[in-house]
């Protein structure tokens, strides 16, 4: 999903070499002045543009926090954040201005004295909230980092998650991965799907379907005895075609005596729901 740009006119100079950058760094953009045409509704296509996207960059100026209007979307943005439980406001600060009270808070992207600088701390923080296929999930007693990647064996489509969960007060981790591969019918149906909305919409569907899978009837943990494999295989069909699922996992580091239970469903979850937040998608629209 795009990156919403909010600022003020007279910051249009700056915004537009901003946004070149970040362009020319793959960055998808939402702008007003590409966006908005003759005839449309300002208010309509700007709200809905903020629902919809990943993340609000603020280009915090003396011009814009006078602005009437960059206050409505800084706003729309706050209760997205309150609402959602995560980051979705981006400051950018140009000049020494007045930063709205529920922003000072927050570390921001610095282009008063060196523009690479800035840029660099930006794309830094965008890579966070717009990657769908990468993250961490925290807990108390771990943290575990995951990613997912994809290709083809034989024509066929796979998608490979990998999860490394680390304890936080205990000498071991767990090494996990879980592969889904497609038949031939069920690759069709995800390449399809691909062509009509996106790659990241594809991969969330069919983590989805896994996620059911695998937690029925209950959510599924695997119990590392010691440092050799566990494995479980599972399968589903979309109505499309079939798709086969095996999960592994193993234990790694100092043997402590006890036995371990990974939960191997709720690392699912909730990378499922990390999907959801950087995919986000407006109701009307879903």
């Amino acid at each position: 999903m795009p990156i919403f740009v909010s600022y003020s006119r007279r910051d249009s100079a700056f915004v537009d070499r901003l946004v070149t950058q970040l362009i020319y760094h793959k960055v998808n953009v939402w702008l007003d002045r590409w966006e908005i045409h003759v005839g449309d509704s300002l208010v309509s296509k700007v709200q809905d543009a903020i629902a919809g996207a990943s993340a609000l960059l603020v280009v915090l100026s003396q011009a814009s926090v006078e602005s009437e209007w960059c206050k409505r979307e800084i706003n729309s943005g706050f209760m997205r954040e309150l609402d959602e439980r995560r980051v979705v406001l981006l400051p950018v600060l140009v000049e020494d201005c007045r930063v709205p009270l529920f922003i000072r808070e927050k570390a921001y992207a610095d282009f008063r004295t060196d523009f690479d600088a800035g840029l660099q701390t930006i794309l830094d923080a965008i890579a966070r909230v717009v990657n769908a296929n990468t993250g961490r999930i925290d807990e108390l007693e771990y943290h575990a980092d995951w990613s997912l990647d994809w290709g083809e064996v034989e024509g066929r489509a796979m998608l490979r998650y990998t999860i490394v969960e680390h304890a936080r007060d205990q000498p071991y981790s767990v090494l996990a991965q879980v592969i889904v591969e497609a038949d031939y019918e069920a690759t069709r149906a995800y390449n399809a799907m691909i062509r009509m909305s996106s790659m990241d919409a594809a991969h969330k569907v069919i983590t989805r379907f896994v996620v059911d899978t695998v937690n029925k009837p209950e959510e599924l943990s695997l119990l590392l005895e010691d440092q050799f494999e566990q494995v479980r295989e599972f399968g589903f069909s979309d109505g499309y075609g079939e798709f086969f699922v095996t999960v592994s996992a193993r234990r790694l580091g100092a043997d402590t005596g006890r036995s371990v239970i990974f939960r191997v469903g709720k690392q699912l979850s909730e990378m499922l729901r990390h999907m959801d937040e950087v995919t986000f998608q407006p109701r009307d629209s879903a």
